[in-house]
C-alpha cells in the first residue's frame, strides 16, 4: 500500500513581546504616574471643595444685655468700671481717644465705646463723659452735646460650639492688625512671599539652628503647611502624611493667593484650650487672653498669641508664664532681626507684663449655666446644626454685673453655712431676673464660677416647702370669703387620705395658736392655718393656680400640697414668684432678646409676653402679707434698706432650705441643700435667706411699693384679732382691703406685751419656716 503523505504543519509566526513585557518598568511607571494625576486630582477637588464653601463651622455667639447710660440711673462709678474691665477696655492716664479705652478721675469716667452692630443698628464709636453724684447718674455728655443715652458695646459671654469643641471668632483681613501678619512671617516663614507652599532653604535652616541650639527652636513647616495640617490633616507623625501635607501645600498656594492663605492661617490655628472648648484663631484667642478685639492688640500682647503657635499648652501664660514670657522675648527678637520693628522697640515690649485676663472670674466658657438656659429657650426654634455652624449672633438677657454679685455671694453664702458641717459640702443654686422684663439676669446653678456640670439653677427639682404657701393664700383670696383680716383656727387637724391612711401635719413647735389672721398665718408660715385654708378653698383649686401662676406642668392635687410637697426647680420658682412682683401678669421669663445672623441681618426677637392670670387685685392684697413676712415674720432678719417681699422655704427633715422673694426692680430665689438629699439642719431663713439679702442688697435699687387697686380702700387691722382699731394701736397693721369689708368686731387692739416664751416660739418659728 502506497504511504499517506503527510502535511507538514506550518509553524506559526512568533508575537513580539508586548509593551508591558519589553517594558515593565515604563508600565509600572505610567500606572504609578496615572494614580498620581488622580490622587492629585483628588486632593485638588478635596481643597478647592472645601475652600471655595463655608470654610469653617461657625458657633452661635452669645452676648450680655449692652449696658445703656442714662441721667438719673442707679450705678456707681465703681460699677461702670468694673463693667468696662470686663469688656477688655483699658484704663490711660490721658484723655481717651481710641476705641475700647477710658479714663476716671474723681466721680468722672471719659471713655471711647467700641464700633458694633447690634440686632437693629450698626453703632459707630462714640466718646463720652459720663458723672456720678449719690450713687446714680448725673450728667452724661458727648462730643456733640448733651447725649440721652449711651449704648456699651455688649460683653461675649460664650458661644454654642460644635460637639467636637472648636470654637473660633473669624476676623475680616481689615481686622487684623499688620504686626501680627509681619510677627507670623518674621517668626513662622520668612520666605513665606517667595516660596510655592513648600521652601526646602527653610527647612535647611532650621535643621542647622536646631543642631546649633541643641534643641527645637525653628521648625522647617511653611505657614501654608501648617495650615494644611491644621485644616485638612490629622497630628499623625509619618512620611506618608508629610508628602501629602507639601503637596496640598503646593496645590493650596496654585489656587489661592497669599494674603487670603495667611488670613485663614489666622483664623484655623490652634491656640489653646478652655476646658471641652478648644480656642482656633487669633481672634477668639484674643477674646480669650485679654478680653479685647485683635485689632485692639498692643505689640507685646500680639507677640504673646505668635508666641504660643509653637505649643499652645507648654507656652500657656497663666500656668507657665516663665515659658511664655521667654517664648515671648523670642518672638519679639525675631522681629526686631527681620525689622519688623526696631531694637528699642522690641525691648520696651519685653519688658511688659503678660497682661492677660484673669480667665478664672470667667470660668471655663464664661456662664455655661446661663448658656444653658439660652440653648434650652432657643431649641425650640433652631436646630442644633443652626446654633452650631451657622456664625449666629444672640442677645441674651444677662447682667454681668448682677451675674458676678449672685456667683460670690452664693459661694460666699456657702462657704459660710458649711462650718456648721465642715466635714460636708452644701450645693445651692439662684436665679435673678427682672419681673417687669421677665429677663433673667443672672443665673447661677453652683456654687464654683463657670462650673459646666449639673446645673442645679434649671435641673434640681426639690420640695419647695412653705414657698408654695402664698399660692395657698392667693387662692383664698380669689375666692372672694376672705381677706388678709379674716381669721382661721390654727389648730391640730386630720385629714384622711385616699388610701385609708391620715395625714396630721403639724405646726414646728407641736403647739397651736388658736384661731388667727390670715396676715398673721402668713407672715408667721402658720402650717396648720394653712392647710385649714386650703382644704377648704380645695385643694384642686390650689393646684390649677399654681399651673396659671406659670409652673410649666400639672401638679397632682395632694392634701400635701398645701405644706409643699411639691418639686420645682429653682428657674420654675422664680416663675412663678414674677407674677406675685408683676401685680398678677404672668411673663415667661426669657434668656434671649434677639438673634441676628453672621452678617447682621435681624431673624427673631423675642419681645415681652404678658397675660393676666390673676386680679391686681387679688395679688395686691397678697402681696401686703408677704411685705409683712419680711418685716415682722419669717424674713425679717433680712434687714434691707428698702421694702421687699418674699417668702422662706423648708422641706421636711430640713433636706432644702429656700427663699423667693422681691423689690419694685429685681426677683430672686435661692436654694441651699445637699445633692444626695440629706438634712442640712438649715430653714429657708438660715440657710437661704442671707444669700438672698446679700444678693438684693447688692442689685437691688427700687423698693417694692406697687399702686393700690382702686377697688380697695385701706384700713387699720390687728394683726392678732383682724378687728378695724385707731392709729394708736401698736399691732396694728395698715391694709388695703375690699371696698366694705366687714372686718372682726371682737378683740379690738392686742397692744399686748409679747412674753419671752412667745418670743422664743416665734424665733423658732422664724428660723424653721
Amino acid at each position: 500500500m502506497p504511504k499517506k503523505k503527510t502535511r507538514k504543519r506550518r509553524a506559526k509566526p512568533r508575537r513580539k513581546p508586548g509593551f508591558v513585557r519589553r517594558h515593565p518598568w515604563w508600565t509600572l511607571c505610567l500606572i504609578l504616574g496615572g494614580a498620581f494625576c488622580l490622587y492629585v486630582l483628588y486632593l485638588n477637588w478635596q481643597i478647592t471643595s472645601r475652600f471655595e464653601g463655608r470654610r469653617w463651622d461657625l458657633p452661635a455667639r452669645v452676648y450680655a444685655r449692652p449696658l445703656e447710660l442714662y441721667a438719673g440711673m442707679s450705678l456707681s462709678p465703681d460699677a461702670l468700671e468694673q463693667e468696662l474691665s470686663r469688656l477688655g477696655y483699658r484704663a490711660v492716664a490721658a484723655e481717651p481717644t481710641t476705641p475700647g479705652s477710658y479714663q476716671r478721675y474723681g466721680r468722672v469716667i471719659a471713655a471711647v465705646t467700641r464700633e458694633f452692630r447690634f440686632w437693629d443698628e450698626l453703632q459707630p464709636s462714640t466718646r463720652f463723659r459720663v458723672s456720678f453724684n449719690a450713687g446714680k447718674v448725673e450728667t452724661i455728655s458727648v462730643p456733640a452735646g448733651k447725649s440721652p443715652v449711651v449704648r456699651l458695646d455688649p460683653l461675649m459671654v460664650g458661644s454654642i460650639f460644635p460637639q467636637h469643641g472648636e470654637d473660633r471668632l473669624v476676623v475680616a483681613p481689615e481686622q487684623v492688625p499688620e504686626t501680627l501678619r509681619q510677627a507670623l512671617i518674621a517668626v513662622e516663614d520668612r520666605r513665606f512671599m517667595q516660596h510655592p507652599g513648600v521652601d526646602p532653604i527653610a527647612l535647611g535652616r532650621a535643621v542647622l539652628a536646631n543642631v546649633r541650639a541643641g534643641g527645637v527652636t525653628q521648625g522647617g513647616s511653611t505657614l501654608t503647611q501648617q495650615l494644611v495640617k491644621n485644616y485638612f490633616l490629622d497630628n499623625r507623625r509619618t512620611l506618608g502624611r508629610k508628602l501629602r501635607e507639601a503637596l496640598m501645600a503646593l496645590i493650596l498656594e496654585l489656587h489661592y493667593s497669599k494674603a487670603d492663605i495667611l488670613n485663614a492661617y489666622i483664623n484655623e490655628i490652634y491656640l489653646g484650650q478652655d476646658g471641652q472648648r478648644a480656642i482656633h484663631g487669633f481672634g477668639l484667642a484674643s477674646q480669650f487672653y485679654f478680653s479685647r478685639p485683635l485689632a485692639e492688640l498692643e505689640l507685646h500682647q500680639v507677640a504673646l498669641l505668635v508666641a504660643l503657635v509653637r505649643g499652645p499648652g507648654y507656652y500657656d501664660p497663666v500656668k507657665s508664664a516663665t515659658r511664655a514670657r521667654a517664648r515671648r522675648e523670642l518672638v519679639l527678637t525675631l522681629m526686631s532681626e527681620a525689622g519688623v520693628i526696631a531694637p528699642e522697640v522690641a525691648a520696651r515690649a519685653a519688658q511688659q507684663p503678660l497682661d492677660t485676663w484673669d480667665r478664672a472670674s470667667a470660668g471655663a466658657s464664661y456662664y455655661p449655666a446661663y448658656l444653658a438656659l439660652v440653648r434650652e429657650q432657643l431649641a425650640a426654634e433652631y436646630r442644633p446644626e443652626d446654633l452650631t455652624r451657622q456664625g449666629l449672633r444672640i442677645f441674651s438677657a444677662l447682667d454681668p454685673l448682677v451675674q458676678a454679685s449672685a456667683e460670690r455671694q452664693l459661694a460666699d453664702g456657702l462657704a459660710v453655712l458649711d462650718q456648721r458641717q465642715p466635714e460636708r459640702t452644701l450645693a445651692g443654686a439662684a436665679v435673678v431676673a427682672s419681673p417687669q422684663s421677665g429677663d433673667v439676669l443672672a443665673l447661677v446653678g453652683d456654687r464654683r464660677s463657670g462650673y459646666e456640670g449639673f446645673n442645679r439653677a434649671l435641673a434640681a427639682s426639690r420640695p419647695v416647702g412653705s414657698l408654695i404657701k402664698p399660692v395657698v393664700y392667693l387662692a383664698a383670696l380669689e375666692s372672694g370669703r376672705y381677706t388678709l383680716a379674716s381669721r382661721i383656727e390654727d389648730e391640730a387637724i386630720e385629714v384622711p387620705l385616699e388610701n385609708g391612711d391620715v395625714w396630721m401635719p403639724r405646726n414646728f413647735n407641736q403647739e397651736t395658736s388658736g384661731e388667727v389672721t390670715l396676715l398673721r398665718a402668713l407672715s408667721e408660715s402658720l402650717n396648720l392655718a394653712t392647710v385649714r385654708l386650703g382644704l377648704d378653698v380645695g385643694v384642686g383649686a390650689v393646684a390649677d393656680l399654681l399651673t396659671r401662676l406659670g409652673l410649666d406642668r400639672a401638679v397632682t392635687p395632694f392634701p400635701s400640697l398645701l405644706l409643699g410637697a411639691v418639686e420645682m426647680t429653682p428657674m420654675q420658682v422664680a416663675q412663678v414668684y414674677s407674677t406675685f412682683a408683676n401685680d398678677g401678669f404672668r411673663s415667661p421669663l426669657r434668656a434671649v432678646h434677639s438673634v441676628v445672623n453672621v452678617t447682621g441681618e435681624p431673624l427673631q426677637r423675642y419681645p415681652i409676653e404678658l397675660a393676666q392670670v390673676v386680679d391686681s387685685a387679688n395679688v395686691y392684697q397678697l402681696n401686703q402679707g408677704l411685705v409683712t413676712a419680711m418685716r415682722r415674720g419669717t424674713g425679717r432678719s433680712a434687714e434691707l434698706d428698702i421694702a421687699v417681699a418674699g417668702k422662706t422655704g423648708t422641706s421636711d427633715e430640713f433636706r432644702d432650705s429656700w427663699f423667693a422673694g422681691f423689690s419694685g426692680d429685681r426677683l430672686a430665689v435661692v436654694w441651699v441643700g445637699y445633692d444626695d438629699y440629706q438634712p442640712t439642719t438649715l430653714s429657708g431663713a438660715s440657710g437661704a435667706l442671707p444669700i438672698w439679702t446679700n444678693i438684693m442688697r447688692d442689685v437691688a435699687a427700687v423698693p417694692f411699693a406697687p399702686p393700690q387697686p382702686p377697688t380697695l380702700e385701706t384700713v387699720r387691722v390687728d394683726y392678732y384679732s383682724g378687728a378695724a382699731v385707731g392709729r394708736n394701736c401698736e399691732s396694728a397693721e395698715s391694709l388695703a382691703l375690699p371696698a366694705n369689708t366687714e372686718l372682726a368686731r371682737d378683740g379690738g387692739c392686742s397692744n399686748r406685751s409679747v412674753s419671752i416664751g412667745e418670743r422664743t416660739l416665734k424665733w423658732l418659728n422664724d428660723v424653721f419656716n
